[in-house]
């Protein structure tokens, strides 16, 4: 009995292992990925002639390991829900292979765990802390330093901390007409943190629906953009000799350009402008052929078709999140009260399956293009 209960000990100890092991290599390589996309965006120096000194250099390398950081947290969040449904698919597909055992439920609810802390961490502490900590100068009167700084960046953020919570009790106060000057600390931890981050996340849900319009306008345009349109909406025999006429006039001041014994005023275009010019040009030449080659039948058939799908798609999903809202307005369908550690590899998460998972996934990361 000892023996096994001594088996299980290890068991559970050598999946906690592999499973911090494992998200430490994924954290290093969103860590190594996230400082790699910042330094490309970051403004290049030929010195660090931009920094007043040693301090202002050490405050802004702090500054950059926090913000990549943030954003390897962010990329993991964002990854999350397609590795999921990777992960599950592939159980579901080789239940009993020995290669894939280290991928389970108990990985994958670690994996959400961890970045909830980590996300939360990042918005309410990292990010703040590296704003305020790069324009932080120290107390006056007192000794300048990194440490200065830190101890200002502190102060900062325990009062902008006591600013926050203070609106969020206020708004609480102003909804809930209850005892509000009977509340404890304990109150305060489990009441209004979870209503800030509420506040928070219902922000985020404001944003979303602002730009959801946004995406089917854009939507429409694209396919508007891809699919050739019918005469009565574009005439492309005009556009061609317009694009034509363009083409000529830029031939024009190429030519005029290399036999002028004289270099042309300010304000014209140069040499090499011109011939970018002309390359966009005879290219969209080409475009244009192209389309005004199609045929009638599919000019004037697929536009219409593909118009009606998506619009029959919009249709679809609003009247879906509205159907969704009034169940939870009326109360039929209620919100899922606790978290639950669900377990992978059952089923598939797709009626088509691991196709319908691809286009889940797809759709998921289309945004981020």
């Amino acid at each position: 009995m000892d023996d096994y209960d001594v088996s299980i000990q290890e068991q559970v100890f050598h999946n906690a292992v592999r499973e911090y092991i494992i998200s430490l290599l994924l954290f290093i390589l969103l860590y190594v990925s996230s400082y790699v996309i910042i330094c490309q965006f970051k403004r290049k120096v030929d010195s660090e002639d931009m920094y007043a000194g040693q301090e202002d250099a050490i405050v802004y390398r702090i500054s950059l390991w926090l913000c990549t950081f943030t954003l390897a947290v962010s990329a993991a969040a964002v990854m999350l829900l397609p590795i999921s449904i990777v992960s599950n698919e592939v159980l579901h597909l080789y239940p009993k292979s020995y290669y894939v055992k280290w991928l389970n439920s108990s990985l994958i609810n670690g994996l959400w765990n961890q970045v909830f802390l980590f996300s939360n961490s990042a918005l309410f502490i990292l990010m703040p802390f590296a704003y305020f900590f790069t324009e932080a100068e120290g107390f006056s009167g007192s000794k300048k330093g990194v440490m200065a700084r830190v101890k200002e960046t502190t102060i900062v953020l325990i009062l902008l901390a006591i600013l926050v919570l203070g609106l969020a009790f206020v708004a609480s106060a102003l909804i809930n007409d209850d005892q509000n000057s009977k509340q404890t600390l304990f109150d305060m931890w489990n009441i209004y943190l979870p209503y800030l981050y509420s506040c928070i996340s219902f922000l985020g849900v404001l944003v979303l629906l602002l730009c959801t319009p946004v995406g089917f306008a854009r939507l429409f345009t694209v396919m508007a953009q891809l699919v050739v349109k019918p005469k009565l909406f574009r005439d492309i025999d005009e556009e061609l000799c317009t694009a034509r006429l363009e083409k000529e006039n830029i031939v024009r001041k190429i030519q005029y350009r290399n036999t002028a014994p004289c270099q042309i005023a300010n304000g014209h275009p140069n040499l090499e402008l011109l011939q970018d010019q002309l390359k966009e040009a005879k290219s969209e030449i080409q475009e244009l052929e192209k389309r005004q080659q199609v045929s009638s039948l599919r000019r004037n058939l697929v536009f219409p078709i593909v118009m009606l799908l998506l619009l029959a798609l919009t249709v679809f999903s609003v009247l879906l999140v509205a159907h969704n809202t009034l169940l939870l307005l009326v109360g039929i369908k209620a919100l899922p009260r606790g978290a639950k550690d669900a377990v992978i590899g059952i089923s598939s998460l797709s009626a088509f399956g691991p196709v319908g998972a691809v286009v889940e996934i797809l759709l998921i990361l289309y945004p981020l293009k």
